[in-house]
């Protein structure tokens, strides 16, 4: 595909994006209130509890083997089936996708970048946060511990937190972060706790993860969500640097000034008159003229008008070629080529052969 191609389709796209909104926000881009910095804090004591808790072995880690002993995924086997594929939605790949759909109607129809670049700071906070912790901490998970009673931490393993949960409370708590009405944001918020809790508790049933796995993820979702709207004023930026981008590219593709590449050499060229030629790796040859002697008397009248150039400039230097007819040598057997011998006449004529 072609730029023009490719800039057209994006113009489309951005003329979309200027447009009115067609249904004004109700709600005002979330603050750091009182409200939120207050859970905010609390969420993160609950989250430091945890890890203290995994750490020094205490009642959680006990309460983890029992639930593992206990076997959940035995006692009820009826529910296996569906557990399996309810525990999807707590998997990046598919909830992203289907998240990222949504919010990109949600971007065309009201005009903004905003809700896909909320999303990506939050899926991009998520990432750094809890993939740190997990690589950091190295707990091993139910089916692969080694010791009873054990932590089994600094193992090489990547469950603690659960990534399964966190990536539930954040992906779908999103939808209700960029609701437009009051109601909406409270409906939203109930189904994205109802999911990530249930995303949870399979983990759990499934015995892919401990009960202390899925606490922490949960609040790990929680910090992100509660922290996003410090993050606002880059996502402001974020969207208004795009559209700034925009402008640029479709400044230069009205002014027929794309982006050229670096020139990296000016190659000279020998022209017919000896003068320089100089070509641009962007851009036409640049060519000095040529001087012309003035006829005067009356050779002005018969003076020839100067005739172009035979061949056209080249990326290098070449010889001119002799205006000067061959002439057949003395002794030679060759005999005259038949034009040659009829422009020349008798003086070309072959001296010896026929």
């Amino acid at each position: 595909m072609r730029t023009d191609q490719i800039l057209t389709r994006l113009e489309r796209v951005f003329a979309r994006l200027d447009r009115e909104p067609e249904r004004p926000a109700h709600l005002q881009t979330p603050q750091m209130s009182r409200h939120r910095v207050v859970l905010l804090g609390s969420t993160l004591v609950f989250y430091l509890a945890i890890v203290v808790a995994v750490l020094t072995t205490s009642w959680l880690v006990r309460l983890d083997w029992q639930i593992m002993f206990f076997r959940p995924y035995e006692q009820w086997p009826q529910v296996h089936a569906f557990l399996d594929y309810l525990v999807v939605l707590g998997q990046r790949g598919p909830t992203a996708v289907m998240v990222a759909a949504w919010l990109g109607w949600r971007c065309w129809r009201q005009h903004t970048l905003r809700p896909l670049i909320t999303l990506g700071v939050a899926l991009l906070l998520l990432n750094v946060t809890v993939g740190s912790v997990k690589l950091g901490l190295g707990r091993l998970g139910p089916h692969y511990a080694t010791e009873i009673g054990s932590a089994e931490l600094f193992a090489g393993g990547d469950i603690f937190p659960s990534g399964h949960t966190a990536n539930a409370v954040v992906t779908w708590g999103i939808l209700a972060y960029l609701a437009s009405t009051v109601v909406t944001r409270r409906v939203l918020s109930v189904v994205s706790a109802v999911v990530s809790l249930s995303v949870g508790a399979t983990t759990v049933y499934l015995g892919t993860h401990w009960v202390s796995d899925v606490l922490l993820g949960w609040s790990a979702g929680l910090l992100i969500l509660l922290a996003l709207p410090w993050f606002e004023p880059l996502i402001a930026r974020s969207e208004a640097y795009v559209f700034e981008l925009r402008e640029l590219l479709r400044r230069r593709a009205e002014t027929g000034r794309m982006p050229a590449p670096v020139v990296s050499a000016l190659i000279p060229l020998l022209s017919a008159g000896g003068k320089w030629q100089l070509r641009r790796a962007d851009g036409p040859v640049a060519e000095e003229p040529v001087p012309v002697p003035a006829a005067t008397g009356a050779g002005a009248a018969h003076s020839p008008a100067p005739r172009p150039a035979a061949h056209p400039a080249v990326a290098r230097p070449h010889l001119i070629r002799s205006e000067r007819t061959p002439v057949t040598p003395a002794g030679s057997r060759r005999p005259a080529h038949a034009e040659r011998a009829a422009t020349r006449g008798a003086a070309a004529r072959p001296i010896a052969g026929g």
